[in-house]
Order: C-alpha cells, then sequence, then structure tokens
C-alpha cells in the first residue's frame, strides 16, 4: 500500500527531529501495514506535516460497537436500582460493577416489527435494523444501524466496519419459513444481504494489519520491526511507553491466533478429504476453537486493536446466534445453549447469561486501559449489548434487555437504570434509541427502521 503523500516516512533516514509526522502513523514491513494509536508526540489529530503546527487538537473520534447474545437472558437475575457508582446490580449484571458510573441499563424497550411473527428467525434478523423481515427464498429486511454508521463515517478509516462472529451461520429454513440467515447475522449491508462476519480469528487478524502474501504466516511484529525501532526514537517518553504497550498486546494477540491458524489450515485439509465445505464441519474440526471462552476473548482483543488503531469505529460481534449451538464444560452446564434457554431461570442459565456480560466488561476493561486525550478510549465510546428475546423459555421479545457502557465523547449521560415498560409502544421503540445513538455519532435521519422519534429522556 502507498504511504499518503502528506505522511512523513519514519524510516526515511532524511527527515529529522524536527520535522512532524502525522498522528494518524503506520508502521510497515513486508505485505503488512500496522496502524498505531494515536500518540500526543505527533501533530494534532488528523493534520497533516504541513498544517499540523498551525492546527488545533480535534476532539477524539467516536466510536460504536455492539455485542449480541442470542435467545434472551435469565430474567429473574436481570435488574439494577439506584445510579453511578453506588448503582446495585444483579447477579448477571455483576461483571459490569467497574463500569457503573458508564453504564445504562434500559428496560422496557422492544423492536416491534420482529414480534408477533413467530420465534427465533424473525426475533433476529431485524434486532439492528427495525424493518420487517420477508418469508420464503428471498431475504429482505433492512440495513442495519452499524452499517449505516460504516456508511456515513467509514470513510474517515482504513475499513469501515468489523463484522464478527463466534459461531458459524446457519443455513436452510426455520419451520416459521423464515431463512436462517436472520438468525445468523444482526448486520445488514442493504435489505438483502447481511454483511458477512468472520469467525476466524486468524482472518481476523490478518484483516486487522492487511496481513497478506508470501509471508503471511510470519510475524507481523517482526517484519515491522525497523520501522518501529525508527520511530521509537522519534517520539517523547510517554509515547514510547504507549508505543511498547501496544506492540507487547499485538504480540500477544498475535501468538494466540498463529495458534488458531495452525487449526484452521489442519481442518480445511480434513474437509477436502471428507468432500465436506468447511462450514459444514462441526466445532472444533471447522478449524474453530473448541473452548469458546478463548474464541471470544481473542475476538474481543481483535476489536480492541480495530478501535485503538483507528481502523474502524464501528463494530458488530455476534457472541452466539439465535438457535446457537455452543456448548459451556466450564460453566459446569450439560445442554447447548438454545435447550438451555427454554430453562431461562435456571441457574444454568444464570451462569450462560453472566457469562455473556463478562465479553463486555472484559472488552470495557480493554478500552478503559487504553488512554486517549484527556480520558480513555471508552469515554468515547457506545459498546451496545442486546439479545433478541427477553425470556427463552417462552419466546418473549416483548421487551428486550438492552445495555450502554461509555459516553461518545461526553454526548451521552450514564450511570443510570432508564425504564421504559409502561410509556406506551409508541415511545419504547428500540430504533428510537438508534436515532439517539446515531445523533450523538454526528449522523442524523428523520427515521430509521420504525421510528421517526428520539429516545425520550435517553
Amino acid at each position: 500500500m502507498p504511504r499518503p503523500a502528506d505522511a512523513a516516512d519514519p524510516t526515511d533516514s532524511r527527515a529529522s527531529a524536527a520535522s512532524p509526522l502525522p498522528r494518524r502513523a503506520f508502521l510497515r514491513g513486508a505485505g503488512v501495514v500496522m496502524a498505531l494509536p494515536y500518540l500526543d508526540s505527533l501533530p494534532a489529530w488528523g493534520a497533516t506535516a504541513r498544517d499540523a503546527a498551525a492546527a488545533a487538537p480535534a476532539a477524539p473520534p467516536k466510536r460504536f460497537v455492539v455485542q449480541f447474545m442470542g435467545t434472551g437472558i435469565n430474567p429473574n437475575h436481570w435488574w439494577a436500582k439506584g445510579a453511578g457508582k453506588t448503582m446495585e446490580l444483579s447477579r448477571s449484571l455483576q461483571p459490569l460493577e467497574p463500569f457503573r458510573d458508564q453504564l445504562n441499563v434500559i428496560n422496557g424497550l422492544f423492536n416491534k416489527p420482529s414480534t408477533g411473527v413467530g420465534i427465533h428467525p424473525g426475533m433476529t434478523g431485524n434486532i439492528l435494523s427495525g424493518a420487517p423481515l420477508t418469508r420464503g427464498a428471498v431475504l429482505h429486511g433492512g440495513i442495519s444501524v452499524d452499517q449505516v454508521l460504516a456508511g456515513r463515517i467509514g470513510q474517515d478509516t482504513p475499513q469501515p466496519s468489523l463484522v464478527l462472529a463466534c459461531e458459524q451461520p446457519l443455513t436452510g429454513y426455520h419451520e416459521t419459513n423464515f431463512s436462517m440467515a436472520y438468525s445468523s447475522h444482526i448486520s445488514w449491508q442493504s435489505a438483502d444481504s447481511p454483511v458477512p462476519c468472520e469467525v476466524y480469528p486468524s482472518l481476523a487478524f490478518d484483516g486487522l494489519f492487511e496481513n497478506s502474501g508470501s509471508r503471511r504466516l510470519e510475524s507481523v511484529l517482526d517484519r515491522v520491526a525497523e520501522d518501529a525501532a525508527s520511530l521509537r526514537r522519534r517520539l517523547g517518553r510517554d509515547d514510547r511507553a504507549k508505543l511498547e504497550e501496544y506492540l507487547t498486546s499485538v504480540r500477544e494477540v498475535e501468538k494466540r491466533a498463529q495458534r488458531m491458524r495452525g487449526d484452521l489450515t489442519k481442518a480445511a485439509d480434513r474437509a477436502k478429504d471428507r468432500g465436506k465445505p468447511l462450514i459444514a464441519m462441526k466445532r472444533p474440526d471447522d478449524g474453530l476453537p473448541e473452548d469458546i471462552r478463548e474464541h471470544m476473548r481473542l475476538m474481543c482483543d481483535i476489536v480492541a486493536l480495530a478501535i485503538q488503531t483507528d481502523k474502524t469505529r464501528v463494530a458488530s460481534m455476534l457472541m452466539c446466534r439465535d438457535l446457537s449451538g455452543l456448548f459451556y464444560p466450564f460453566l459446569g452446564v450439560r445442554d447447548a445453549h438454545h435447550p438451555a434457554s427454554h430453562n431461562d431461570t435456571s441457574d444454568d442459565y444464570e451462569r450462560i447469561t453472566r457469562h455473556y456480560i463478562t465479553q463486555l466488561a472484559y472488552l470495557a476493561g480493554r478500552l478503559q486501559a487504553m488512554p486517549e486525550g484527556e480520558g480513555t478510549v471508552l469515554d468515547n465510546t457506545c459498546l451496545l449489548w442486546l439479545s433478541n428475546m427477553f425470556s427463552g423459555s417462552r419466546h418473549d421479545n416483548s421487551t428486550l434487555p438492552v445495555l450502554t457502557v461509555g459516553g461518545l465523547g461526553g454526548t451521552l449521560e450514564t450511570g443510570r437504570v432508564l425504564n421504559y415498560r409502561d410509556k406506551g409502544d409508541e415511545n419504547r421503540k428500540l430504533c428510537s434509541l438508534y436515532l439517539s445513538l446515531m445523533d450523538r455519532m454526528d449522523v442524523r435521519l428523520d427515521r430509521f427502521g420504525d421510528a421517526d422519534a428520539r429516545l425520550a429522556g435517553f
């Protein structure tokens, strides 16, 4: 990839310490491009070497990340009381205690177009769009909120959005005559086309660093080592520490991704020998980690690196799909996810619910640990967590579990428990929340999905 014309080359020996670099810096090596976090030693946000001295630093960018868990939560352990740092959280929400002052627990919202249409796929495929779904062979719904944002702000980053999943998509049709594609995808780039989701961490890692070519299996850090050494000499002490911390984090993620790359290669060979497509193989024969804790944690780390380096400002993570077949032996749960949801008030399903909230807390912690401007990356991000049902045993989506973490650059009030259950259907639309969040990201629409009004009090 050619270096932008207005970006100084950190490996150029002719560049003096006085010649500024753009704060949006990269390291390059053979077949790899590594974006770096914003560095205070470098000129103002987005400024070129030519105008950096005259430009005032702009506000850090705002980001939007979705985490989705299919088939609802344990309704007996989903509540919060109070506000701010003294907020009292239920057992399932306890992993979020370190983030109580950055948390919003939103009760009573629903996605009206997904009600009364039958269970599972019709409750899922429009969770981020609020558009009615079509039954039968032709997919038709609506563009999802993450992709609306990607279309408006994605040109400011190398990648408009990042779409990850921790479970392979389903094929075929449900008994309700909705395509299983609706159960398997929450991010839609158009009314009839989901965004392909990446389920393999090694491939997601490659995409993050544009890792390609004959040296793809070599360490990306080794290939940018010379560029990194040159840049290191030009940074202030604090930024050198920030750079080292970032490179250490990349090294740790890379090692885990490389182990999974070997599993994927072996799985592809097995599938070829059996004459089956890879997607038709069961975990772990399909190359995905048998222990989903490792899979989910690595995907969260990849999202965190993408956000930290401004590779993208929009991401979605389908942690488990609707009709999920994931297993949780580490939780002492014998049933797969979907059957376990049919006993959603059990201790087993509470542990499953808490596991997914732990993934949200982990990602929030990663972003909280990244300094940015006068605050942290989490301060400038909205993490949205939601499911397509409240109760899996009753397939009830008349209200949905919804959480946000992060302040979107101070535009989003946090530390609140908000209740819309008694506000009337017109005033508790999930798409009204999306309109409100898009406003805060400077994307203003007259309507979205089934809503033409912002969420009152949000």
